[in-house]
């Protein structure tokens, strides 16, 4: 007899460990896939951190910058409050100066003109004479000069005062740019930084996903592992017992053909421990109709009459 194995059914152990090795290949597959997306992500924190540190000092550089312009327009406006301090004095000085000449001018027109007699006769000589015209010229000037020196220092004041007056809005406008500036490379950086906390997080989503993968791989591996070992124990036993222990034929053959499993009939017909065909079956004299209706040691004997010593070991495949 010709068993069919390459038919049969597999047994509970060997899908145990089919399903082993494909949660192993599939851990693994993932593991792989997990630990790239972990990688490219660990990448995009660095380079996302480095665009952080860079925006940062750019922010540093304009807050810097927007520090001086704002230092430079409160210089300013302190230069331009005492241009107009000064100017508000100097029109003070040139009210006061218009008036007192005014004031003069009124005395010398009320009082009776000097005359050439009248200034021989009141001087003590020539001299005194000589003097008291100079004295006379040198008022005269002099009023002149100080009302012609308040107007200029006015005039200077209020060009100075316009001047500055200019300069505060072109540093004001400075200032306001800058500052529209170090928001923008502020809103840049925040949102630089979001981006770098999101990759952050995926990664250690991914991370951790990769480590739960990697533990159940290995838990598996190691169930994987113990059912071989119990495998070979099993084997072990089955080889040091032989035909007539726990099991009629060898173990491995056992192994091979049903996994030690009473399977129902496969596509070719064969079933029970030792995978007997119907026909054979029938010829060694089997109660039923099919091996794997029988109990086992009725399976047992007539598998033992079959393997004869090993002289019938031709009827298994996998001997």
């Amino acid at each position: 007899m010709l068993c069919a194995w390459a038919a049969l059914p597999a047994g509970a152990p060997a899908q145990s460990e089919s399903a082993l090795r494909d949660r192993i290949e599939r851990g693994r597959e993932r593991e792989r896939t997990l630990s790239g997306a972990v990688a490219r992500l660990g990448a995009l924190v660095e380079r996302t951190a480095r665009e952080v540190t860079v925006a940062q000092g750019r922010l540093d550089d304009v807050e810097a910058e927007l520090l001086a312009a704002r230092d430079r327009l409160l210089e300013t406006q302190s230069e331009l409050r005492a241009a107009r301090i000064r100017l508000d004095r100097l029109r003070r000085r040139l009210a006061h100066g218009r008036a007192t000449l005014a004031a003069q001018l009124v005395a010398v027109y009320k009082s009776d003109p000097p005359d050439i007699v009248s200034l021989v006769v009141g001087s003590h000589s020539f001299a005194d004479l000589l003097e008291r015209v100079e004295f006379m010229k040198r008022v005269a000037d002099r009023n002149a000069d100080v009302v012609a020196d308040v107007r200029d220092a006015r005039a200077r004041t209020a060009r100075q005062a316009a001047l500055l007056d200019r300069l505060e809005v072109r540093r004001r406008d400075d200032a306001d740019a800058v500052e529209r500036h170090r928001d923008a490379l502020a809103s840049m950086r925040d949102g630089l930084a979001d981006r770098q906390a999101a990759l952050e997080r995926a990664r250690a989503a991914r991370a951790q996903a990769l480590a739960g993968t990697r533990s159940d791989r290995r838990a598996a591996q190691r169930s994987l592992a113990r059912l071989l070992a119990e495998r070979e124990r099993a084997a072990a036993a089955a080889a040091s017992a032989g035909p007539g222990g726990p099991w009629a034929i060898p173990w491995r053959i056992v192994q091979c053909e049903s996994g030690g499993q009473n399977l129902p009939p496969n596509r070719a017909g064969a079933s029970g421990y030792y995978q007997m065909l119907p026909e054979t079956w029938k010829g060694l004299g089997g109660s039923r109709s099919h091996a794997y209706q029988a109990p086992k040691a009725e399976q047992d004997r007539l598998a033992a009459r079959l393997w004869a010593g090993g002289a019938g070991a031709r009827n298994w495949a996998c001997a």
